[in-house]
């Protein structure tokens, strides 16, 4: 890496502009900033599932999953580096690849599933679901990137974020401790009981 980040503020952003890669300025409307954002808010939530995992030292959790945990967030920033710098490749299909593979195994442990999940449980649950809804965001903000100008942004990239989506929805289900809460499913009887009191 180059020069390290010795001085935080520089004012050269209060026009409302931001400095790229190669030194060009673009506006912070711009689009692609959405996407940072969004990909920069999801690595914060998932560093909070970090910090809750710590905090449920006693729950069982496979030490695997705790390291994927790391393994995303520095992909994560991969991806705000192929933003900034479009002739930079920070993930590829292998990474994908193993992302589907993490799936596939926390599957196995599961129960099936029947009905509508609500994103609620534990706290460790409930912030995996808020990773999920914001990856998804960011999924739908860099689809509309590449729709605007196909070469700021991968297809392999956006196709990581999709596929982080399933990850953190199948995680929520793995991190769910039978022992301690069930996963809460949609029911239909919830509401006719309220609709019944009105």
């Amino acid at each position: 890496m180059g020069n390290r980040l010795s001085k935080i503020y520089t004012r050269t952003g209060d026009d409302g502009s931001t400095g790229m890669a190669d030194g060009s300025r673009v506006s912070k409307a711009d689009n692609l900033f959405n996407v940072m954002g969004d990909i920069d808010e999801l690595n914060s939530h998932i560093g909070l599932v970090r910090a809750q995992l710590q905090r449920n030292k006693g729950q069982s959790i496979a030490k695997e999953f705790s390291e994927g945990l790391v393994i995303i967030q520095h992909l994560l920033f991969n991806i705000g580096g192929e933003l900034a710098m479009p002739e930079y490749e920070g993930v590829n299909a292998t990474h994908i690849e193993w992302l589907e593979q993490q799936i596939d195994t926390m599957n196995t442990t599961l129960p099936p599933l029947k009905d509508f999940i609500l994103p609620t449980g534990s706290v460790l649950v409930s912030q995996l679901h808020v990773a999920r809804s914001v990856c998804r965001r960011a999924e739908r903000q860099a689809v509309l990137l590449r729709q605007q100008r196909p070469t700021a942004m991968r297809s392999t990239a956006v196709s990581f974020i999709n596929r982080l989506s399933d990850w953190l929805f199948v995680a929520a289900r793995f991190c769910t401790d039978p022992k301690q809460v069930f996963e809460v499913l949609w029911d239909s009887q919830v509401l006719k009981d309220f609709d019944a009191k009105k």
